[in-house]
């Protein structure tokens, strides 16, 4: 979805052909596949993360242009909303002491990055879901103004045909007479999915290997964002600990209510069964899901295939990021040479450098040893179960009931602590992973479940310390925001962070 797109009207015709590309496509891509054509010379990670912009009130700073221009840096570029922002980190090994050189590469990017966003009255947050979001901010004249977000945003409601939905039912008050906060309203753009502000983890790996890594960070999904949860807020209600899963899948939902009754799947999809291949999961997405954006290229894939060269594979890529699985298959050429990653999408931003780096390394480490086990885990548990996961840990949190084979049901601190805090350890060994990069991040994680404080549980303890003093809802989000981006850039991870004020 970062290329240019063309703002014109799509006809049936452009439909057809776009249609007859993408099987030509498929049929490139099986050929590769079965020819061994793909380069893995390594395994390289990739991380992006999505921040947000606020002024001195700390409410949205619709001024990402300005702020692209004075921080002059390729690796930051746009998001759809002008609050947004996204910085891209290039390729690199996971082995050795990466890890902990990109950390120190983060901090300094992003330090200088918000010094140069003050000089246009804003400041740069990494958090799931803005709390200080109001319905004026979703607004289609906030959309960023590259043409391809106006044009994903009219064919996303042309394909609904009626105004954006948002339902969502918070987490039950452990409070004895009080319920959960419910939120109902509408939006007439698709700018709710600017409010879900995420981090993305590549790895790149062997076609072989693909399925393997790909139905373990399935698996993983769940508890992940169960232990980094940081998105609890939306429009002044505390809803799920990870708001941002429910917010996503209902601002980019292409489907009608009566299509939702019939069983026809979202855009925003965990899947419904294990995979064996790569070619399972872009055969759905053609399978299944109706072109948003049906523009075609000059190439013909099997043409550059036959004459030796490597196919870009444009409308299959095209298509598959208008398809926002959690776990999404990835084809790319990098100078001439293709390769495949898995992108982990499930994670919020945030809230700090060393938290973002210790999520990752959990997710590295546990998913290289559940792909290296001699009885792989998806043998032994539903791809239902897996799916149940990742909605009960986006909900409650650290207070969720997830199963586990082998363990049953049990809360996300629990199971980590017993059976994938080994397992991590275990798989970062086995990706070369320095002993000093190892232990300072999977202490993070391991400390954030002995306290069960993540950024969600933080933001809800602050804003009900703040109300117990009699301080209505939005100023304490407001103050919470603050203090937030204060310990933010103190760097000290989540789970030392103190809720006094």
């Amino acid at each position: 979805m970062g290329r240019d797109l063309s703002s014109r009207t799509f006809t049936r015709e452009d439909r057809q052909r776009y249609r007859e590309r993408m099987q030509r496509c498929m049929d490139a891509l099986g050929t590769m596949l079965a020819e061994g054509s793909f380069s893995f010379p390594r395994q390289q990670m990739g991380l992006e993360i999505e921040l947000n912009l606020v002024d001195r009130a700390g409410r949205p700073a619709m001024a990402n242009t300005e702020v692209l221009e004075k921080i002059d840096d390729p690796s930051f570029t746009t998001e759809l909303g002008r609050h947004n922002l996204e910085v891209n980190v290039p390729p690199r090994e996971l082995a050795g002491d990466e890890t902990l050189d990109l950390e120190r590469e983060l901090v300094s990017t992003l330090t200088s990055a918000d010094d140069k966003a003050h000089d246009a009255g804003t400041s740069i947050v990494m958090i799931g879901v803005l709390p200080t979001l109001r319905h004026e901010h979703f607004d289609r004249r906030w959309l960023s103004p590259q043409p391809r977000y106006a044009v994903l945003n009219d064919r996303i409601l042309a394909e609904r045909g009626e105004e954006v939905a948002l339902s969502i039912s918070g987490e039950a008050s452990p409070l004895p007479g009080r319920s959960g906060e419910k939120l109902s309203s509408f939006a007439e753009s698709i700018m709710p999915e600017a409010a879900c502000t995420s981090v993305q983890l590549h790895l790149q790996v062997a076609p072989d290997d693909f399925a393997a890594h790909w139905n373990a960070a399935q698996a993983l999904a769940g508890v992940q964002v169960a232990i980094a949860a940081n998105s609890p807020f939306l429009l002044g209600r505390a809803l799920w600990h990870e708001t941002r899963i429910p917010l996503f899948l209902q601002a980019t939902d292409t489907r009608t209510q009566e299509l939702k009754n019939q069983g026809v799947r979202p855009r925003v999809w965990f899947g419904e069964r294990w995979i064996t291949s790569i070619f399972d999961l872009f055969e759905e997405n053609v399978r299944y899901f109706p072109a948003l954006l049906p523009e075609t290229g000059d190439e013909d894939p099997l043409d550059v295939l036959g004459a030796g060269g490597t196919p870009s594979l444009t409308e299959l890529r095209l298509h598959n990021g208008t398809v926002w699985r959690w776990n999404r298959p990835v084809y790319d050429v990098v100078d001439g040479v293709p390769h495949l990653r898995v992108e982990n999408r499930v994670l919020p931003s945030g809230p700090t450098v060393v938290d973002t780096m210790a999520n990752a390394a959990f997710f590295y480490g546990a998913q290289r040893a559940l792909t290296t086990a001699d009885r792989p885990l998806w043998s032994q548990m539903s791809f239902q179960a897996a799916e149940e996961n990742l909605y009960a840990g986006s909900r409650h949190g650290m207070n969720a009931q997830l199963y586990w084979p082998g363990t049953g049901w049990v809360p996300p601190d629990e199971l980590v602590l017993r059976r994938l805090l080994p397992l991590a350890h275990e798989g970062l060994r086995d990706c070369g992973v320095s002993d000093e990069a190892r232990e300072r991040y999977l202490g993070v994680i391991e400390a954030r479940c002995l306290t069960r404080r993540t950024g969600s549980q933080w933001q809800r303890d602050t804003v009900a310390m703040l109300e117990e003093r009699g301080v209505d809802r939005d100023k304490a989000l407001a103050t919470m925001l603050a203090r937030y981006v204060e310990l933010m850039h103190a760097g000290e991870p989540v789970h030392t962070w103190p809720t006094t004020l």
